[in-house]
């Protein structure tokens, strides 16, 4: 292998491509982290079918998908998540809000996945702007409420 290797990946790669993308890492990163992980194959001549059918796939489960992420953000668009901890005397959280804390609060409006969130660190009580991304063009903002327990 050189300084260079074309791979297929297999599953969307954040901040690398989706699924049937051909792309071009370092050989190490290929080698070591996305083949073992079952996130790419090397490439060939020969996964030229394999690709197309990949894609495929990936166009008909975005369409679905497209529809439960609005169907999601009309739930979750403009809501206020409410979530309680234990504070110090000074108002500051022990420990902080988890991304996971806030999946299992947006529980009842939809499904969402924890790595979908984007939010600054909460270490105090106060309310927090956040945001959550449904779909590669569809996201939703709520605010997140966090009170002392």
């Amino acid at each position: 292998m050189g300084k260079e290797t074309k791979v297929i990946l297999t599953t969307t790669v954040t901040n690398l491509g989706h699924s049937g993308d051909v792309v071009a890492v370092k050989s190490g990163f290929a080698r070591n982290y996305l083949i073992p992980q079952g996130q790419a194959f090397l490439w060939s001549k020969g996964a030229a079918a394999q690709i197309e059918s990949m894609q495929r796939a990936r166009r008909a489960k975005a369409l679905a998908t497209r529809e439960d992420a609005v169907a999601a953000k009309n739930a979750i668009e403009g809501t206020t998540v409410e979530i309680s901890a234990k504070v110090s005397e000074s108002g500051k959280l022990f420990g902080g809000i988890s991304n996971d804390r806030i999946v299992q609060a947006l529980a009842s409006k939809a499904a969402v996945s924890a790595k979908a969130i984007q939010i600054d660190p909460i270490k105090t009580t106060g309310e927090f702007a956040a945001k959550v991304a449904l779909h590669p063009e569809i996201s939703a903002s709520f605010t997140v409420k966090v009170v002392a327990d």
